[in-house]
């Protein structure tokens, strides 16, 4: 990488921590300063064998790939080849592409004004040759961070060549140049990532005609615009994704592009459970507090969707169901704790009855099996949270608190319901403490808010156990009992 001055000083941004570029502003002091110019593969290569060498992790914030997807990320970032990653919706292949900028070197210098950022040792554009063999030594250099040599494109049945390799600009035209100048050019996206990385989202949803734009960047790493001579040697990595199913719904890739990737990398959703709700934790954006117990229902919710015979699995279950369930359940808490008075909203099992209403439009089911989506769904989250009950408060003896509970008054939840209502409600705490205690120290619930949620998923395991009934009143009101 290339070598950054002592006064440096960091900068957020939205992707890296950000040094001050090195200090040589014309070719001539960066000759001086034995500056070595790489390519984007080698950049990649070095970077990643760096980071492997000394246990640094290039990949942060992928979770679930560690042991699948990633080392054959890796082997093929290692060969140079431009990949493309096949999944279902939600399995993280976007995430996966933007983390690549992080193996790029943090400044790469480029001659100052240049419409694609050539380095200063190899202008490639008529332009930029002739300001080099003029001004030599003094041409100007600027530096551009690695977050600037991402370009990212979304492929829609509307996108043109002129929008991925370019086209005739008229106003050029206009300022006296003739039409076979190769000034007159407009670069797109693909020339204008040159030196860096362009990612193709959605891949088959491109018009073949418009891929066929792409077989000299990929093979012969250059470009030709509507017959012109301008022959561009690029030097850019790139990377694409697609959904299996685009193969045969929308549109497919065809033969001569597949075959110029060098790794096709299938992805697929986490593995573990574990890995499943690191993945909710990391990717929502919580309103209020939600226990990990309950993140790890919509876990297994999750899980049993995608394997659920009913549901159409061909379009897959994305994570984003997973993560939008989650931030759900929040504002369901928060919800709650506005209208009700209280000072922090914790969620619980009863805040899972709007997850259902919410998400059952995120996936699709099998023909025939309509007016049957909300009945699946209620049986697959029930099945969730026994799971769960399962495994972190098998072992416990309930009996006394089943016992209370026939004895005395029923228990009251619901989404009006506070966490200090709902516990005071419980009967004989002189009798059911010690289990109470037993259940909020399984779950890790200290305040009231997380020991309310503890407890209320204990009784709601009681029931699915049909220890104990449930019942809901007008009101909206559960009443356990």
């Amino acid at each position: 990488m290339d070598k950054v001055p002592e006064e440096n000083f960091t900068t957020h941004t939205s992707q890296t921590t950000e040094t001050r570029h090195p200090s040589p502003r014309t070719l001539g002091e960066l000759r001086a300063s034995g500056h070595v110019q790489r390519s984007v593969r080698d950049e990649i290569r070095n970077n990643l064998l760096s980071a492997l060498r000394e246990g640094r992790d290039p990949w942060p914030g992928i979770v679930g790939f560690e042991a699948t997807v990633i080392p054959q990320l890796e082997r093929a970032l290692i060969a140079g080849h431009d990949v493309v990653m096949l999944g279902e919706r939600g399995q993280g292949k976007t995430r996966i592409l933007r983390t690549l900028v992080g193996l790029l070197d943090e400044w790469t210098p480029i001659i100052a004004g240049s419409d694609l950022g050539e380095h200063p040792y190899e202008p490639i554009t008529p332009a930029s040759i002739r300001k080099a063999a003029n001004l030599l030594d003094d041409l100007p250099v600027e530096w551009r961070h690695r977050n600037q040599r991402y370009s990212e494109k979304l492929a829609t049945p509307d996108t043109s060549v002129a929008d991925l390799v370019g086209d005739i600009d008229p106003m050029k035209v206009a300022e006296g140049r003739s039409l076979g100048d190769p000034e007159t050019i407009h670069f797109g996206l693909i020339p204008r990532a040159h030196r860096g990385i362009v990612a193709i989202n959605e891949l088959p949803d491109l018009a073949e005609r418009i891929q066929v734009s792409m077989l000299n960047v990929m093979e012969e790493r250059d470009i030709q615009v509507r017959g012109y001579t301008l022959r561009l040697p690029l030097d850019v990595l790139v990377m694409a994704s697609a959904n299996p199913e685009d193969y045969t719904n929308r549109g497919r890739i065809i033969t001569p592009l597949k075959d110029r990737f060098g790794a096709e990398i299938r992805t697929h959703y986490p593995l573990e459970l574990d890995d499943e709700v690191s993945v909710i934790e990391q990717e929502s954006d919580l309103t209020a507090t939600v226990p990990t117990f309950i993140t790890e229902i919509l876990a297994r919710f999750t899980r049993y969707a995608r394997d659920h015979p009913s549901i159409d699995q061909r379009s897959g279950v994305s994570a984003r169901f997973s993560i939008a369930g989650a931030e759900t359940v929040a504002a369901a808490a928060l919800h709650r704790a506005t209208v009700t008075g209280e000072d922090v909203a914790v969620a619980r099992v009863v805040d899972l009855e709007s997850v259902i209403e919410v998400l059952r439009g995120k996936i699709e089911f099998e023909s025939g099996e309509e007016g049957r989506e909300l009945e699946i769904l209620e049986h697959l989250m029930r099945k969730s949270v026994a799971d769960t009950v399962r495994a972190h408060l098998g072992g416990i003896d309930m009996a006394r608190l089943v016992e209370a509970m026939e004895a005395g008054e029923p228990v009251v939840t619901g989404d009006r319901v506070t966490a200090g209502d709902f516990l005071g409600s419980i009967p004989d705490p002189d009798t059911t403490g010690e289990v109470l205690d037993e259940i909020a120290e399984r779950l890790d619930a200290e305040a009231e808010g997380e020991r309310a949620s503890a407890v209320e998923l204990a009784l709601e395991g009681l029931f699915l156990a049909r220890r104990i009934g449930k019942e809901a009143d007008e009101s909206g009101q559960t009443i356990y009992g």
